[in-house]
C-alpha cells in the first residue's frame, strides 16, 4: 500500500506528548519512526491515565506504528547510537529543555554536520530562544502564557483548562506543518533540511484570533465569557427542557434568520438592527434571551431536530459515551478496533486527516519497552556481545517481540 510519508525515517527522542504527538501523526501515514526512550521505565506516558495490567491504555495510541529503541542517552556509547542513527534518519524529534542535546552532543549543528538533510523538530515551552527559553515549560503554563486560560471558565470565577493538554497537541501540529514545510522546502534546496523551533505557548497564542489587534487598537482586553462567544452573536449553550444544553451558532447572517424564523421571532429575523454581526453583538443579551426563553420549553431532541430542519448549526454536548455509539463516528471510521497485549479488545482513536488516495492507518501496535532494540542494534552492526555487555550494564533494554 502507497502511503504520503512511505521511505521516511524519523528518529523521536520526545516523551510524553508533543513531540510523540507530532511522530504518532507520521507513523499513521507511513512514516518509520523509532521511538528512543530510557531503559529504566520508558516514556512516562506508560504509566498515565488509566493502566490495564500497569499499563496506559493511552500509550496504545499516542505509540502505534512506532519502534521502541531502549537506550541511556546520557551515556557516551548511546549517543553513539544516536549518531550513527542520524545519519539514516530524515527528521528528528525532541521536546526536552533547551540545551539538553548541546549537553550530549547531540544539538542542531552537530547533527546537521552529520547529516546535512537533516530535518529536526525542536519542541519546548518557550521556544529555543529568549529571556525564558531555560524555564521549565509544561502544556498548562502554554495555555496561561498564550492567552487560553484567561478566556476559560466564568466572569469572575478561577479559569479552568479544557481538560486534555490542548497547549502540547497545538504544538504538536504546528510541529507537523512545519515538518512537511521542511521536507517540501529539501526538495527544491538540493537536499539541505533546517530544524523547527515549536514553543508551546506561541502554538497557542497562535490560535487567539483578534485578541492582540483589538488591544492594539482599541485597548481591549477580552475576558471569559462561559459558554458564549463575546462579538459574535448568537454562539451559545442554552438549556432545554430536560437539563440538556443545547449549542447553537445562528451567527451567519442567513443563518439567523433561519433560527429566528424556527424558533417563532419573525419580527427579530426582519429587524434591520440584526442583519449583520455587529449589529447582533450590541443587542447579544436580547437575542439570548429569546433563544433561551424558546429552548427551556423543549427537550433537547425537539430543539435538534427543529435545527436541523430549519438549517441552523446546533448540537448536543457529547461525552465519551456518546462519541463510542454514534453512527457518525462510525460511518467516518473515527472508532478503530484494536487491542491491548493480553488480547483484550480496545476501541481507539481513527486517522486525521482522511487523504482520500493515500489514507493513514495503523501498521502495528503500540511496542513494548525495548521492543526493537535488538534489531535496530542489529542493522547499526553492533554486535550481539556488545549488545549483551550494555544491557548488563544497564544502557539499553531488550524485551520480547511480542507485538
Amino acid at each position: 500500500m502507497t502511503t504520503p510519508l512511505g521511505g521516511i525515517r524519523v528518529l523521536e527522542l520526545g516523551q510524553l506528548i508533543a513531540g510523540p504527538f507530532a511522530a504518532k501523526i507520521l507513523g499513521e501515514f507511513g512514516a518509520d519512526v523509532i521511538k528512543v526512550e530510557s531503559p529504566k521505565g520508558g516514556d512516562p506516558l506508560r504509566k498515565w491515565r488509566l493502566l490495564h495490567d500497569g499499563n496506559s491504555v493511552w500509550w496504545e495510541v499516542q505509540s502505534r506504528n512506532k519502534k521502541s529503541l531502549a537506550l541511556d542517552l546520557r551515556q557516551a556509547q548511546c549517543q553513539d547510537v544516536i549518531r550513527a542513527l542520524v545519519k539514516e534518519c530524515d527528521i528528528l524529534i525532541e521536546n526536552f529543555r533547551p540545551g539538553a542535546l548541546e549537553e550530549w552532543g547531540l544539538g542542531w549543528e552537530a547533527l546537521k554536520a552529520i547529516n546535512p538533510g537533516l530535518i529536526m523538530l525542536r519542541v519546548s515551552g518557550y521556544g529555543q530562544t529568549g529571556p525564558y527559553k531555560d524555564k521549565p515549560g509544561f502544556g498548562v503554563i502554554g495555555e496561561a502564557m498564550g492567552g487560553l486560560r484567561h478566556l476559560s471558565g466564568e466572569a469572575g470565577r478561577p479559569p479552568v483548562r479544557v481538560g486534555v493538554s490542548i497547549g502540547d497537541s497545538l504544538a504538536a501540529l504546528h510541529g507537523v506543518i512545519g515538518i512537511m514545510m521542511a521536507l517540501r522546502q529539501r526538495e527544491q534546496n538540493q537536499g539541505v533540511g533546517q530544524y523547527i523551533d515549536v514553543a508551546l505557548y506561541e502554538s497557542v497564542f497562535n490560535m487567539m484570533e483578534s485578541l492582540l489587534p483589538e488591544y492594539s487598537a482599541f485597548g481591549a482586553i477580552r475576558e471569559p465569557a462561559g459558554s458564549s462567544l463575546p462579538g459574535i452573536t448568537p454562539s451559545n449553550a442554552y438549556v432545554c427542557k430536560d437539563g440538556k444544553y443545547a449549542l447553537i451558532a445562528g451567527n451567519g447572517d442567513s443563518i439567523f434568520k433561519r433560527l429566528m424564523n424556527a424558533i417563532g421571532r419573525a419580527d427579530m429575523a426582519e429587524n434591520p438592527d440584526y442583519a449583520h454581526n455587529d449589529g447582533r453583538a450590541r443587542h447579544a443579551g436580547v437575542i439570548d434571551a429569546a433563544i433561551g426563553h424558546w429552548a427551556s420549553a423543549l427537550e433537547l431532541d425537539k430543539v435538534l431536530e427543529i435545527l436541523d430542519q430549519a438549517g441552523v448549526p446546533a448540537g448536543r454536548v457529547y461525552d465519551i459515551a456518546d462519541i463510542a455509539t454514534d453512527p457518525h463516528y462510525q460511518a467516518r471510521d473515527m472508532l478503530l478496533d484494536s487491542n491491548l497485549p493480553d488480547g483484550t479488545p480496545l476501541k481507539v482513536p481513527g486517522i486525521v486527516p482522511k487523504l482520500s488516495d493515500t489514507p493513514g492507518g495503523i501498521y502495528r501496535l503500540a511496542p513494548h519497552l525495548g521492543q526493537d532494540t535488538e534489531e535496530i542494534l542489529n542493522q547499526l552492526g553492533i554486535s550481539a556481545e556488545q549488545q549483551a555487555d550494555w544491557q548488563a550494564r544497564g544502557l539499553i533494554a531488550k524485551s520480547p517481540k511480542r507485538r
